[in-house]
């Protein structure tokens, strides 16, 4: 059985393609500003018009609601929620949290989902690997795991496991939007409102760098982010 492990089709660009934007956002970007962003981005790149574009900011304490969210789950934050396209259900944003969002024409790469969440994926454990952390995937869970083996294990005896990274796309026209977020430094009880993606399972909770115990600045993470994403997606140009 072909699974998110055995995919590598190659995300690489055609060798002429044009570099892939890399844009970073000073402060705190409210979300309703960067969904407008992103879906102004999306439709000029399908249009031909503009290049794909990697944008990493940080947004205010909110959830997001996708796609699969079930009612009534963060109904008791005194957070904003807002429903949006991408796949998945409700999560956290907020400071301490490197979000990107990708923007890019999967016509000139790999058109296949499945094999873009796979990308998406090995970028995080990649970025993940430069500050001595094993992130892992996990066939039945989108997103990037660690084993907590200081943690209770689960009922079956299986070890303990936080979630470090979401994913979360959209595609229009195979042009990919929304993304990733790693959690860097965020309030981590800012999730006691939510069931994160869904998942209730005791054993499985969410952790950051910090709450492992690696203090690096956005900084760090941001030339982490870029070096492994020229690696799994191609060249990019800072704006």
């Amino acid at each position: 059985m072909l699974t998110r492990d055995t995919l590598v089709s190659s995300m690489l660009p055609s060798a002429d393609a044009a570099p892939v934007e890399w844009r970073i956002a000073d402060g705190l970007v409210p979300y309703p500003e960067a969904v407008a962003a992103m879906e102004a981005r999306v439709e000029a790149i399908a249009r031909g018009e503009a290049s794909e574009q990697v944008w990493l900011l940080e947004h205010p304490p909110l959830y997001t609601a996708g796609t699969a969210t079930k009612a009534g789950d963060g109904a008791n934050s005194a957070f904003s929620i807002f429903e949006t396209g991408r796949g998945g259900q409700v999560t956290y944003h907020g400071p301490g949290q490197r979000v990107a969002y990708v923007m890019l024409d999967l016509k000139r790469r790999t058109p296949d989902l499945r094999a873009y969440v796979a990308a998406l994926e090995r970028w995080i454990i990649e970025t993940l690997a430069a500050f001595a952390i094993r992130g892992e995937r996990r066939e039945d869970r989108v997103g990037v795991w660690v084993t907590r083996r200081d943690k209770a294990p689960g009922l079956d005896g299986s070890p303990a496991e936080d979630k470090i990274a979401a994913i979360g796309i959209r595609v229009r026209r195979w042009v990919s939007f929304h993304g990733i977020s790693l959690n860097v430094k965020p309030d981590l009880a800012h999730y006691a409102a939510i069931t994160p993606c869904g998942i209730a399972d005791a054993q499985f909770g969410v952790t950051s760098l910090a709450d492992l115990g690696h203090v690096v600045t956005m900084d760090d993470v941001d030339a982490a982010l870029r070096d492994a994403f020229e690696r799994e997606f191609g060249p990019t140009v800072q704006i």
